[in-house]
């Protein structure tokens, strides 16, 4: 069941990646943790284990062909994400459960205010 489980909860954040570009924190990590039973950590380093290969290509792709990638941007932002993922998971792994996930919480929470209010 877990595996049925599992398919769907990627099928779910790919449509949501493809639709708003969204996934990883907003669908998966807590999915991962109120219906896996995932501790914050593992539901973290499992997200970030599955970006490694290019999970995002057929949808950049599509935005591309469109003229909606800045690859420049994309390169860059890639290369702080590289060096930044290392420091951000050393944190991470080193802060209980609890505190990362309301770290976690405080800040979909503040992204969430800054873009209903649009300011």
């Amino acid at each position: 069941m877990d595996i049925i489980m599992y398919v769907a909860l990627g099928l779910v954040a790919g449509v949501l990646s493809g639709l708003l570009g969204i996934a990883g924190g907003i669908v998966i990590i807590p999915s991962l943790v109120f219906l896996f039973g995932f501790s914050q950590q593992q539901a973290q380093g499992t997200t970030l284990a599955l970006m490694v290969p290019p999970i995002g290509i057929l949808a950049a792709w599509t935005y591309y062909q469109k003229g909606f990638v800045d690859l420049k941007a994309a390169g860059l932002i890639c290369l702080g994400v590289f060096v930044g993922g290392l420091f951000g998971a050393r944190i991470a792994t080193a802060l209980p459960a609890s505190a990362l996930q309301k770290v976690f919480g405080v800040l979909v929470l503040l992204v969430g205010i800054k873009m209903i209010l649009n300011r």
